[in-house]
């Protein structure tokens, strides 16, 4: 079996944009996408250290008609494109995403569904695709969601404090819901993982 990275897309790996903006702060195009400084580097070191490096994502932005999964897997684009561009060894082993949301206008996506985090459905999945070993794994993200979908699955968490990491760091401790690690960023998240757990 083999251990993995599980990281969030957006506020961890990528720059959220103006949440007051259009589509309250979703990326709808690749000319949005920016990475958050250090990233690339991050993602080549796990890569070095034998992890995986699985992005599981949340997308409802599909659902509510806001993106298309054509233009979902450009935005995609764009990042693998810049990852690499920043470090040839920034390489993404896999990605899941979870186009659903009960409050859709996208009726096939407009339900409540077990990949959604924090579900699991998207851990599930990459487990049995990758063989992977939950415990010598961690999910690092900056949502509640996120933390709760850690915890469900049996994962260690890692918060960073990009994005929403912050508001989120708050709302953890108000529900006592407890977080591994928190990381200025997903550099200091990989460092932390290679230096403690290697």
């Amino acid at each position: 079996m083999t251990k993995a990275i599980f990281l969030d897309r957006d506020g961890t790996i990528l720059k959220p944009i103006d949440t007051e903006g259009e589509n309250f702060g979703y990326l709808t195009r690749p000319e949005q996408v920016e990475l958050i400084p250090g990233a690339a580097d991050a993602i080549a070191e796990a890569r070095n250290k034998g992890y995986k490096t699985i992005i599981v994502t949340n997308q409802s932005a599909i659902a509510r008609g806001w993106l298309s999964e054509e233009e979902f897997q450009m935005i995609n684009g764009k990042m693998y494109e810049m990852l690499l561009k920043e470090n040839p060894c920034a390489v993404i082993d896999d990605l899941f995403y979870s186009p659903y949301h009960k409050d859709g206008v996208i009726e096939k996506y407009s339900v409540e569904h077990p990949s959604r985090k924090p579900g699991t459905g998207m851990l599930l999945e990459a487990r049995k695709k990758h063989d992977i070993d939950f415990s010598r794994s961690f999910l690092i993200g900056d949502a509640y969601s996120d933390m709760m979908c850690a915890s469900n699955a049996g994962l260690k968490s890692i918060l960073v404090l990009t994005g929403y990491g912050k508001m989120t760091q708050r709302k953890c401790l108000d529900e006592k819901l407890k977080i591994d690690f928190i990381a200025e960023d997903l550099s200091a998240a990989v460092k932390y993982i290679t230096e403690y757990f290697d």
